[in-house]
């Protein structure tokens, strides 16, 4: 007997015994080798009722989301409450977030995304995010070498790379303070934008920019991301600093380490501390060339507490943004929920 196939008896054996747990998942396969067959196997009978919902499990660098094939729906089949519940990490499944894979609002794309973070908010985009969504699709079967898809940030085209990353045509910036949103004032040469504009927070005094990729960010940028700050007590004082960003704000500490090569920290809105974040990498490689500590044109590394990401800024051409990186299977069940 193959160990996939030992797996698939141990899940069902596992799922007769769910009534006895207020939440209960069985893991189909753990290694991302086998993510093809291990999805096809599981999702091709996919049943969703009130109480189990079949799910898997995939991750960006640490930054790690539970997948809903909703394909054949137009809303999510979770509400955020139950969302949440699953996003726990002692009592659920564990997450950053949930994803829904949806239908298309119109034949000008293939699929819509829509999340709920793991505090049951809905943010706008998210860069690791639709990387594992796209992967995703292609494990189910959609395989294509690009997807047009719709969310709220508008359309997003993860491309499928031949040495298994992903590129992401994450659009233009939005750099017009009012439509980040935040009530700073412009401070930038182009009139619109935020560049390290005054903002008192937390007791402290701060340098921030102000920059939406479909979701607002806060970058900060210091010396030295260990002891330049407070993580713990900064990030979520910055987050919810309404005064300042209306909507609340995604917020990244950001240490220049060479023209090249950035490292940050995020604190993200919704979510909390994550080892990593797609839009934000984007959002600080835009801020670190308005603010002059990087030149433009160049690629950049940009590292995060779960590895890098590569972000390019057609400054100068298209005025687009590009995000490279990886996107992991993890594994596969049926959660239920009471």
């Amino acid at each position: 007997m193959t160990p996939f196939k030992q797996s698939v008896i141990l899940s069902v054996l596992c799922s007769a015994l769910s009534n006895r747990s207020s939440l209960a998942w069985t893991t189909m396969s753990t290694t991302s080798s086998r993510s093809s067959s291990a999805l096809r196997s599981t999702t091709t009978t996919t049943t969703t009722t009130a109480s189990v919902i079949d799910f898997s499990k995939y991750e960006g660098l640490g930054n790690d989301f539970i997948l809903i094939d909703d394909r054949d729906r137009d809303t999510p089949s979770l509400t955020p409450d139950a969302s949440e519940k699953l996003c726990n990490r002692n009592f659920g499944i564990g997450g950053d977030g949930v994803i829904f894979a949806l239908k298309p609002p119109s034949s000008e794309y293939d699929f819509s995304m829509r999340i709920y973070n793991s505090d049951g908010s809905e943010p706008e985009m998210c860069g690791n995010g639709i990387r594992c969504f796209a992967q995703f699709l292609k494990d189910l079967g959609a395989d294509a070498e690009s997807y047009n898809v719709d969310t709220l940030a508008g359309k997003i085209i993860p491309l499928m790379n031949d040495d298994g990353t992903i590129t992401v045509d994450m659009g233009e910036p939005i750099l017009k303070a009012a439509d980040v949103p935040t009530t700073l004032s412009a401070n930038y040469e182009d009139k619109i934008s935020v560049v390290e504009q005054d903002l008192e927070c937390n007791g402290k005094n701060w340098k921030v920019s102000a920059v939406s990729m479909g979701n607002p960010h806060c970058i900060i940028f210091v010396d030295d991301l260990e002891n330049d700050i407070d993580f713990e007590s900064d990030g979520p004082a910055l987050e919810s600093c309404t005064d300042a960003f209306p909507a609340k704000t995604n917020v990244e500490f950001v240490q220049v380490m060479s023209d090249t090569h950035l490292k940050m920290k995020v604190w993200e809105r919704g979510a909390g501390p994550t080892l990593a974040c797609g839009t934000g990498t984007c959002a600080l490689v835009i801020a670190a060339i308005q603010a002059g500590k990087i030149p433009s044109g160049n690629t950049v590394r940009v590292t995060l507490p779960g590895g890098d990401l590569f972000i390019k800024w057609n400054k100068d051409t298209d005025n687009k943004v590009f995000m490279t990186g990886p996107a992991t299977y993890t594994f596969s069940g049926k959660a239920a929920l009471k």
